[in-house]
């Protein structure tokens, strides 16, 4: 097996992926998710990604159903699996956003729903520039403090932000975001590139990417009209196809066909291979998707394949 990658900074270590746990409660249902979980765990996994929001926006829910899965989960099967969740995008006790009491409050209640008593990874789920930074990092700190949070780290922050935070906690001896979570895959580059990244690989965070499948249009399956017709994500597959994802699909079905790889584990692998990232995050709702993910884990592309893959999506 792909040896594990230290996230920077901390004793964190994954595989070249970490498991999205968006679908659960959602449009993978209990036992789905059990089994996921299971074939995960079994195969080496070491880090599931959540939030307290999932899945705040199907209708009847409230927010914290993955959680609770999760959390149904660990305690049914007796395993210890790395755990990633978010506060800042779900309002509830102690205000919104990250106001230090929300911090605090969404903190015992993801702790409930995930029937832990620490989690190893958690995140600022979004910006909030109504509070001072320092006090958000002082939020976080009494959590440290009080053995609930082991590391913390930040998604959808702006570069300007990021670098801000990081200088803050520096100066004031607050703790470091470990890890960024942005949005980057191989036609969407632009909200990490440049910048961001830059950060990450000089001040030693690791990056762990959302949307590393661009909402499946990296699997290959949206080719033309036809395909768009078959999903209610057709129109944004659309955007993608009439922009740059024709030229990126063509230069995957090329190295697929010289690697015998899938165009997921293409996608993945690309993204593993960039500066600064520790692990790509995907999701999966069947166990052959979740299986065809795991065994893209010892997927290394030439430097060439990397080159030309890189150039396509430019």
């Amino acid at each position: 097996m792909t040896a594990p990658r230290q996230l920077p900074g901390t004793d964190i270590a994954t595989p070249p992926l970490v498991l999205g746990g968006n679908v659960f409660g959602w449009t993978a249902d209990r036992d789905t998710s059990f089994a996921l979980l299971d074939r995960f765990a079994d195969a080496g996994g070491t880090l599931i990604d959540t939030a307290d929001v999932y899945s705040a926006w199907v209708a009847g829910h409230r927010g914290g159903e993955s959680e609770t899965l999760i959390g149904e989960w660990l305690k049914a099967s007796g395993k210890r699996i790395g755990i990633a969740t978010k506060v800042g995008m779900l309002p509830g006790d102690g205000g919104e956003k990250l106001a230090p009491a929300r911090i605090a409050a969404a903190c015992d209640a993801s702790l409930k729903g995930l029937g832990v008593d620490t989690i190893d990874l958690y995140y600022a789920h979004q910006d909030d520039d109504s509070v001072p930074q320092a006090a958000v990092l002082a939020a976080f700190q009494k959590l440290i403090d009080a053995g609930k949070v082991r590391q913390i780290a930040a998604s959808n922050f702006s570069a300007a932000r990021f670098k801000s935070a990081l200088d803050i906690a520096a100066q004031e001896g607050l703790p470091h975001y470990r890890a960024l979570q942005p949005e980057y895959n191989l036609i969407r580059r632009h909200r990490f590139e440049g910048e961001l990244q830059d950060l990450c690989v000089t001040r030693n965070v690791g990056a762990l990417p959302y949307y590393g499948l661009a909402s499946g249009f990296l699997t290959g399956k949206y080719r033309g009209e036809a395909d768009l017709g078959k999903s209610v994500r057709g129109g944004r597959m659309g955007e993608l196809l009439a922009g740059k994802g024709a030229a990126v699909l063509a230069e995957m079905d090329a190295v697929a066909d010289e690697s015998g790889a899938t165009h997921a584990q293409i996608a993945l692998a690309w993204l593993a291979a960039q500066p600064g990232v520790t692990a790509p995050i995907a999701s999966a709702t069947t166990i052959a998707q979740l299986d065809e993910l795991i065994a893209g884990w010892t997927l290394q592309l030439t430097p060439d394949q990397v080159e030309r893959l890189t150039a396509a999506g430019a």
